[in-house]
């Protein structure tokens, strides 16, 4: 079994994916965050594309458990 790179969820700015990310990273999650933003000079980008976060195919379901609780409350 692989541990591909699953999206489980894009944001609309770089602040709120890096505390999703945060989060994650507390439990023990490893997490990335991808963005198209040209390097950060141009962050309008991250409007349209989003802001990707990434984790291990093999923890997605648990992070995305623990991303939906953040954003519910």
């Amino acid at each position: 079994m692989s541990d591909e790179p699953v999206v489980i969820q894009t944001f609309d700015n770089e602040a709120d994916a890096e505390m999703a990310q945060q989060l994650l990273q507390n439990a023990g999650v490893r997490a990335s965050v991808f963005k198209d933003d040209a390097g950060g000079m141009e962050p309008h980008l991250q409007l349209t594309g989003g802001v990707r976060l990434v984790v291990g195919s093999a923890e997605a379901e648990r992070a995305r458990e623990i991303v939906e609780q953040m954003i519910s409350d």
